[in-house]
This record gives structure tokens, sequence and C-alpha cells, in this order.
């Protein structure tokens, strides 16, 4: 099967792997779209993400759906062809965080495309049935490779604990920052402010209901201040993965409010000027990936509660991964999320 693995910073290449058979309690799923997320750009452009260097060569890729193409021994709930959504990561289920019901804090977790795991950006994969999920009729391929970054975005809301009127902010909106921003309008909240830098974004979360969209280097914080009434938001999403945003959050979030820091800042450290947090006194929640929200996510997506489609703005066969890269990490031709095709669909 074909196989695209990354060498070194900005070296891809595509390579014969051998196609793998289905264990006791596994599935075959030959993929049929990836989606490419910034932790692959991260990858692509630095050949490490933080602390987590490629020592070997790498299929990237952790955003994938496709088909059922055989099962293992006792696999029972899937049959061929079931068109189907896959889980990224594998949790070891017995160490003590997994037992708290935090599987995505396992320092045992296996995660697709995340060293020395391979990812999905190939032909087919095996995995353990109990983490591959059912695509209803109304979702394409597309969308189910859209709900991995939509399930990073519901755990990132649960994070912030919206409640009903509250006020929010979400600094960044790419394809995770435009599914929190649904979130939160479907939470109740009573004003979205969100900025970014690129103005075709920002358009589209005004259609998603931003109430305020703002350019990120227009002074968004004096600004937001000042529509507040000196106040601040109860929560900031920040969704942009900048040096200056921690602190632009900082800056507007009221007292006593929530910060959910979801981006991968450079230089892998985040920028905050202690004081003000601790005048503020305000939470700071990391989202770490996601816990078991496929089946929410899937709820939220067949009832067109969301709207993934949208995000979706670029195609690529598995031929022309680099140029995808390139495209989605140069924020070029108006990409949003961009989808790597393999095969028909």
């Amino acid at each position: 099967m074909k196989a695209v693995k990354l060498y070194k910073a900005g070296d891809v290449r595509i390579e014969e792997m051998p196609r793998p058979e289905p264990k006791s309690g596994e599935v075959l799923v030959r993929l049929k779209a990836v989606g490419v997320c910034g932790s692959d750009i991260h990858y692509f452009k630095d050949g490490r993400i933080g602390d987590t260097p490629i020592q070997s060569p790498l299929v990237l890729g952790h955003e994938p759906a496709g088909v059922i193409e055989g099962v293992g021994e006792g696999v029972t709930q899937f049959g061929i062809g079931d068109r189907v959504a896959v889980d990224p990561a594998l949790s070891c289920g017995v160490c003590e965080w997994c037992i708290q019901g935090n599987p995505n804090l396992c320092p045992n977790v296996r995660f697709f495309g995340s060293p020395p795991v391979d990812g999905a950006f190939r032909e087919f994969l095996t995995h353990p049935a109990h983490a591959v999920f059912k695509l209803p009729r109304g979702l394409s391929f597309a969308d189910g490779a859209m709900l991995e970054p939509f399930g990073v975005a519901i755990h990132a809301v649960d994070l912030g604990k919206i409640r009903t009127a509250y006020t929010a902010a979400i600094l960044g909106v790419g394809s995770i920052g435009l599914c929190v921003l649904q979130l939160v309008r479907l939470s109740g909240a009573a004003k979205i402010f969100v900025t970014d830098l690129i103005d075709d974004r920002l358009d589209l979360a005004r259609r998603l209901g931003a109430d305020v969209a703002l350019r990120a280097d227009d002074d968004p914080v004096e600004r937001i201040q000042k529509l507040t009434g000196g106040r601040g938001v109860d929560v900031v999403f920040e969704a942009a993965g900048a040096l200056d945003t921690p602190q632009q959050a900082m800056e507007i979030l009221k007292p006593g409010g929530t910060l959910v820091l979801i981006g991968i800042c450079p230089e892998d450290r985040i920028p905050l000027k202690a004081s003000a947090a601790r005048r503020k006194g305000v939470t700071i929640r990391l989202a770490r990936r996601m816990k078991h929200v496929y089946p929410r996510a899937i709820r939220l997506a067949e009832r067109n509660m969301v709207d993934l489609k949208c995000l979706v703005t670029h195609r690529y066969p598995l031929e022309r991964i680099a140029e995808a890269f390139d495209v989605v990490g140069g924020y070029r031709d108006g990409v949003i999320k961009a989808i790597i095709t393999v095969g028909e669909w």
C-alpha cells in the first residue's frame, strides 16, 4: 500500500508499506479522507512539536475516515463496506488517569502520527473496533475526517464551562476556532467576540454566529474591553497558537474568568504576565486532545446543529500532500481545512 512518510523537516516521501491485517478485536480500514492538522504542519516545518522530535521516518495524519475493508476475530458490530470515522488515540485504560475518566492524559497513550506511532496518511490501517465509529448516512468522508478537530473543540468548550448568557472570546478562527464558535453559540452565550488576521475567516465567523469579529492586529484588547464596559468576558478560548495571544486573552478576561488554551504556541512556551493572571485570579485550562466525545460529535453533526462542511475548503490527493502542507502552513488561498483524499470516493 502507499503511505506518506516524513523523514525530516520538509522531507515527505511516498513509499510502499505492507498492508496490515486485522488482529482479534480489530478492523481494517481503507482510508478515504484524512484532515491536515496544525500539528502535522509543525512536524513538517520543524521536524518536532515541543520536546517530541521525529527520530525515524513517520506517517503523519490523525483525522481519518474511511470504509471497513476487513474485520478481525470477535468483531461483530461492523461489516465490510461500513463507512467509519477513526478515533486516533488509544489510551491504556488501566492507569490512574484513565480510571479517573481522563484518557486524554494517559501517559501510555498511542496517538496516530505522534512518534513513534504511524498515522493515517496511507491507504489502509488497522485499529481496535471500540475506537471506530459508524458514519450516519448524511455525513460524508470529509465530515468524518472533521470529527477529530470537532472533538477537540468539544473538549475545549467542556473545559470552559460556558453557561447560558456568558460572554466569550475566541482568538483564532481556523477550523478548531470555528468549531468552538459554533459550540459556544449552542451553549447559549450572550455575546461572542472573535479575532483573526485573515479577513475571510472573520467573514465566515460572522456567518456562523460571531457577534463581533475583529482583526487581531487592530488592538482587539482595547476594543473588547470597551465593548464590554471594561468588564471583560467570562471565557476566552485561545486557538491561534501565537506568542501574543495568551497575554491578549488574559487582558480580555474578566476577574475570575477562565482561559482555555488550545493552540500550540511556537518556541514551546506560553508567554503570560504572571502578575496580571494572579491579580485577576483567572483559571487557566490547557486543552489536551479530547476525551470520549466522538459519539457527541456525530450526534451534533448528524442533526445539522453545526456546519462542518463549510470548513473544508481544499482537497488534495495523497500524491500532492507536500503541496497541501505548504498551502495550510502558509495560510494561502483562503484555506481553512484541507483534506487529503485517498483513492476514489
